[in-house]
């Protein structure tokens, strides 16, 4: 692979760095890894240690059962070509503290839209949107399950082609082009209302497929207004292809009673945009309340 955009090509200097090393960020570092891209996962201390120490086991139905020797470190003190932000919405500002150097250009893949303006104050235009589809989950610090064979990352236009190149070789199905607008309220239109429905109700799609669709009916109108661009009846009809069994990880986290779930990054950038457009959403703001009520429940 060619030196990624922005950065000067120097020995040991990783091509991408990865904040997080959860489900995503382990996942795609290791994709990354495979593919022979110098690739550095940036987490805390203790993982940055077990990581270095035992590896990365991967199991997935598209990587196969892999154990993968990473490189992770507590701080990005060097220059990098590309960093990928995998943390999620509530523990961004602290991560970003690890990263004491400019990279030539930032992928974020956090859920929600509002995340950019906080990307954006600290490394400028250096900062592309994206968003990534993957059913998958950290079983420990050092074992990430995959379990749906797909890991899609799309990246808006402008994007970052070395990075999606790099991305591509690793294995990784790359979706280049559209706004960012349109790339960012695209999922979050279906992951509103799947993780709303299924946190709410702490139950599978199945059983609550027509508040899913009700609500994703008016996030999309919701994410028009905003300028996204969005057909409803497909957002709806990809949410009547998922199996009954689907759920999420705002259900999870709520039933593990982790305390930084993205309730606010999801269901809160929803209203907050609603009620700057004089939209009414209902169904999204029933949903958003039970699901604050089970977060409050411990």
């Amino acid at each position: 692979m060619a030196a990624l955009r922005g950065r000067d090509v120097g020995a040991g200097l990783p091509d991408v760095a990865i904040l997080g090393s959860g489900a995503v960020g382990g996942l795609i570092g290791a994709a990354l890894t495979r593919a022979g891209i110098d690739t550095a996962l940036i987490t805390r201390e203790k993982t940055a240690e077990r990581l270095t120490r035992d590896g990365l086991q991967i199991s997935s139905p598209v990587f196969g059962e892999r154990d993968v020797a990473v490189s992770a470190r507590p701080r990005l003190t060097e220059p990098t070509g590309a960093l990928i932000v995998a943390v999620k919405a509530p523990q961004l500002t602290a991560a970003l503290q690890r990263i004491e150097v400019e990279p030539g250009v930032v992928v974020s893949l956090l859920n929600g839209v509002e995340h950019l303006a906080e990307l954006r104050e600290r490394f400028g235009d250096r900062v592309v949107a994206a968003t990534v589809r993957v059913q998958a989950h950290r079983e420990s610090p050092t074992h990430v399950v995959h379990r749906a064979p797909f890991l899609i990352v799309a990246i808006a236009d402008p994007g970052a082609r070395d990075l999606a190149e790099a991305l591509t070789a690793a294995g990784i199905e790359v979706l280049a082009g559209g706004t960012e607008t349109h790339v960012l309220w695209a999922k979050l239109s279906r992951l509103a209302a799947l993780a709303l429905a299924t946190a709410g109700a702490d139950a599978p799609l199945g059983a609550v497929r027509p508040e899913a669709e009700a609500a994703a009916r008016e996030v999309v109108a919701v994410a028009n207004a905003e300028g996204a661009g969005l057909d409803p009846e497909a957002i709806v009809a990809e949410l009547r292809g998922l199996p009954d069994a689907a759920t999420s990880s705002l259900r999870g986290d709520l039933a593990a009673g982790a305390p930084d779930h993205e309730l606010d990054a999801i269901g809160g950038a929803v209203l907050r945009a609603a009620a700057r457009r004089g939209l009414p959403v209902p169904r999204t703001e029933a949903l958003v309340a039970r699901v604050a009520a089970r977060a409050a429940e411990g």
